[in-house]
This record gives structure tokens, sequence and C-alpha cells, in this order.
């Protein structure tokens, strides 16, 4: 597995930082990782996705949760990734700790380039949350 760590401190309040974070369909706006979505079906917190990501246009299923406030977290359900991004929003004052956590490989026999991928994927992570940044505080 890929264990992936990064985080930013965001200059707004939690609130604000989790109501553009929590806007999942948004998510290829900020995640360049991510081409597409499409919801198939959402039952309280909790919503059924197909993603299509970046690596060889592949399509993937994700269950998400939302925890209002705290984390989302996304568990890849179907296709070439297994395993799960945790987004945590941490609240400072008026400011948020915004963390992200991949721990993931791929799947089949694409498993051997999971170590290859942790690099592009921490980048890609690191510049979403720049932008997140960026949206946010200006």
């Amino acid at each position: 597995m890929a264990i992936i760590e990064t985080s930013i401190e965001i200059n707004a309040p939690t609130e604000k930082v989790w109501d553009l974070v929590s806007d999942i369909d948004n998510e290829p706006k900020f995640w360049k990782g991510t081409i597409g979505v499409r919801n198939i079906s959402k039952e309280g917190n909790v919503i059924n996705r197909e993603i299509v990501i970046a690596f060889r246009d592949q399509k993937c299923q994700q269950e998400v949760t939302l925890h209002p406030k705290e984390k989302i977290v996304a568990v890849f359900t179907k296709g070439i990734i297994s395993g799960n991004k945790t987004i945590n929003l941490i609240a400072q004052d008026s400011r948020t700790l915004l963390e992200v956590k991949w721990d993931i490989k791929l799947t089949g026999l694409m498993g051997v380039f999971t170590g290859m991928i942790k690099k592009h994927i921490k980048n890609g992570t690191e510049l979403a949350l720049q932008s997140i940044k960026k949206e946010l505080e200006r």
C-alpha cells in the first residue's frame, strides 16, 4: 500500500473550508487527477459515485462519507485503485488545517506500479491543497 500524507494551513474558518471541500461534485476543479464525477446514489451523508481518473482515463467507483465540518472519507470500491482517501479539517482559531491521507494501491497486475504513482498522487494532492487555499484566501 502507498501511504501519502500532506497538509496545509488555510486562513479561513472551518465552516468556509468545509463548504468548499464538501462540494464533491466540484472535485475536478481542484483535484487535477480527477477528470470527471458521476453520482450513482445518495443516502444521507453517503454518496456512491463513479469517477474518471487521469491515469489512462480509468473509471473507479467510490463510496464517499461526509462527516460535516470534520472529514470526508472516500473509499475506492471498484476499479484500478483500492484503498481510501481521507480529508480532515482541524479548526485552529480562525484558521483551518486541511489534512489529506491516502492509503491506496493499484489493483491486479497494475499493483507493481503503486510505488511509481505515489509521487504523482502526492504532487497532485499538494497542488489541490494550494488551489483550495488560494480560492479560500482571495
